[in-house]
């Protein structure tokens, strides 16, 4: 009987207190997705102890036809699968099928095209496979769209089994790359950039298994690492220039080249290799004066490469000076056209500036050279290889050649799914660079980078789109939002405002000591930086990562008291943030202080007593102006005279 009176009053207490009841702010805090700790991926955010990767080794010959504008080879793959199943057959990409016209790429590309537009009368052409793992060897393969299915007749064996897949291939060199790879026109010969030019396998991974997303254009890749030999086959009067290191330098370059090249090795000025007036003096750069000659480059641990070659280059080339004390080589190639002290002249100098900041601020460039290519590519980068447009000028080229260099840590060192999760490289890439820029030269080319406010009609629009969209499905007006500046713009505030540099960089070295040459998914990402800093980011990750939700700190009331004043701070946008404010006193003296986030889990307005007989003259939210704050016209208070 007492039970039930108990009960009684409750209810009746809960009836008389309902009208006051307010929602309070918790589904904002809560975690964003399932991310759990397992085997293979630590809820600390590392690799876990049980964590694989499969791997591919590479050997190819090919050869460059520039009269027929056809790169023709051969190449073997070794696959290594160290997954906890075996495999009946692989996935390989075929990206040079994107250049047909009935491909999905070209299908989806707006009639008007776009930067992804591309030829469209080109193809791959694959004869002579063989697939084996164990047995008699395989010749099965099924081929659809910009994907290749090969089947073994014995299935490769889990947690360490061996196959190896052969095949020559042949395709037209596109003039229209997809911005990506492609023919530019010189006076004296044409710029071929290669890239995506030989099949190359899919990842096989613990998340979704064979990821097989088809290349339409603005999804880049997704691709194993491995060891890479390859050859270029091209007529004797081309410089080829590619991913890795040159194996047989004495073999394809004279000894006045040799003796430049080591001259270059020791100098952290640029140093010519092909002076302007020496391009097309095949007696002074040359070994042979007919025929052809054949360049061999090896790289190892890398998850692509790509090469460049043409009879109009300048080559010119500098040391790279890493903080553990090896060496790199700084390299640019480019035509007559684009030569000069405010253009590619200076290439070899933002090419070593780039890599040597990133290197002392995050992790050491493993590659023994960085070359920049002038292309008709607007800028694409690839493992220790960069195309950046010819015609690209003073901040331009510093702006393109930086970018495309800082890819080299993001996707090449941490290999994120970048045909899913595009802001993993080209958010974080963008926001490393912001700093690089920063420190170049003393600041010779001003960035915007950190200005987020300039960004707030954006951010205001309703058409905007998350920065979890993926890239292949994002507007075309979104994209640099949703994949470079939001995602960058979101960094700058973790590091600069909510967790300050120290926390900051911690827990983004760590993140990306833990998975270089790894595949990171994005929760990897979250529990890492949240361990690492010591700090629960689910309202961040929610509200910028994930969501749409927008900035909307403002400063209600003030109430003067005698020895004291209230400010009142008012949170009316759908993220919550903590409140950074620079407090200016009459005297001038002036303070900053932070309201933690906490403050906006229960309520939307939160009462802060400054305890000085001093009044207030100025109170400003986010004098660093990192926020993009969609209302500024509350985020300060002046008293009035």
């Amino acid at each position: 009987m007492r039970i039930r009176k108990i009960l009684l009053l409750f209810l009746l207490g809960a009836t008389a207190f309902a009208q006051e009841v307010k929602q309070n702010n918790q589904p904002l805090f809560d975690d964003i997705t399932y991310r759990r700790g397992n085997v293979y991926r630590s809820a600390s955010g590392v690799p876990g102890p049980e964590y694989w990767q499969n791997r591919a080794d590479y050997e190819i010959e090919a050869e460059l036809d520039d009269k027929a504008n056809t790169i023709k080879g051969r190449f073997t793959m070794t696959y290594y699968n160290n997954s906890p199943e075996k495999l009946d057959y692989i996935w390989m990409y075929l990206e040079q099928n994107r250049f047909t016209e009935d491909s999905r790429g070209t299908l989806t590309t707006p009639i008007m095209g776009n930067r992804y537009s591309g030829d469209t009368d080109g193809g791959i052409t694959i004869t002579g496979l063989s697939a084996k793992s164990k047995g008699k060897p395989s010749s099965k393969y099924l081929i659809s769209d910009t994907r290749m299915q090969v089947f073994f007749n014995e299935p490769i064996k889990a947690k360490g089994g061996k196959a190896t897949v052969s095949m020559n291939f042949e395709f037209k060199i596109p003039e229209e790359g997809m911005d990506r790879m492609g023919q530019y026109k010189t006076n004296k010969g044409t710029i071929y950039s290669l890239a995506q030019w030989y099949p190359r396998v899919a990842v096989f991974d613990d998340v979704t298994g064979w990821n097989t997303e088809p290349y339409l254009g603005a999804g880049e890749f997704y691709v194993e690492y491995g060891n890479f030999d390859y050859k270029i086959t091209v007529p004797y009067n081309h410089i080829v220039v590619g991913s890795g290191e040159l194996v047989n330098a004495k073999d394809v370059l004279t000894k006045e080249l040799l003796n430049r090249w080591e001259k270059a090795q020791e100098s952290d000025k640029t140093v010519y290799l092909i002076a302007p007036e020496e391009v097309g003096n095949t007696s002074l750069t040359r070994p042979v004066q007919n025929g052809k000659l054949t360049w061999h480059f090896k790289m190892k641990n890398t998850r692509d490469v790509a090469f460049a070659s043409s009879t109009a280059f300048i080559w010119d080339a500098a040391r790279i000076n890493l903080p553990g004390g090896k060496k790199s080589m700084a390299q640019s190639v480019y035509p007559a056209e684009s030569d000069g002290v405010k253009a590619w002249s200076r290439s070899t100098e933002y090419t070593k500036a780039s890599i040597e900041h990133y290197s002392k601020m995050w992790f050491e460039y493993p590659y023994p050279n960085a070359v920049n290519v002038a292309s008709n590519v607007g800028g694409m980068e690839y493992p220790g290889v960069s195309f950046c447009h010819a015609d690209s000028k003073g901040a331009g080229l510093w702006d393109v050649t930086d970018h495309e260099f800082g890819h080299n840590w993001f996707p090449m060192i941490v290999g994120s799914n970048e045909r899913r999760h595009a802001w993993m490289d080209e958010g974080f890439n963008t926001f490393i660079n912001y700093y690089s820029t920063l420190a170049f030269n003393n600041g010779e080319y001003p960035t915007d980078i950190a200005k987020s406010r300039n960004r707030v009609m954006w951010f205001k629009w309703r058409g905007r789109e998350s920065i979890s969209t993926y890239p292949d499905v994002a507007q075309g007006m979104n994209l640099a939002y949703t994949a470079y500046y939001k995602p960058a713009t979101g960094l700058i505030m973790l590091r600069e405002y909510i967790l300050g540099h120290e926390r900051f960089d911690n827990a983004f070295r760590a993140y990306i000591k833990a998975w270089a040459y790894k595949h990171p998914q994005p929760t990897d990402f979250y529990n890492c930086m949240e361990n690492v800093a010591g700090e629960n980011l689910n309202w961040f990750w929610r509200g910028w990562f994930i969501s749409n939700a927008n900035i909307d700190l403002g400063i209600s009331k003030v109430t003067d008291n005698s020895d004291s004043t209230i400010i009142t701070f008012t949170n009316k946008g759908e993220m919550p943030m903590p409140v950074v404010f620079k407090i200016i006193f009459e005297d001038d003296t002036q303070e900053t202080r932070t309201l933690p986030v906490e403050v906006w889990q229960r309520q939307n307005e939160w009462d802060y007593l400054v305890k000085s007989p001093k009044k207030i003259k100025v109170i400003d939210i986010d004098p660093g102006r990192y926020t993009p704050d969609i209302n500024g016209s509350d985020n300060s208070w002046i008293r009035d005279e």
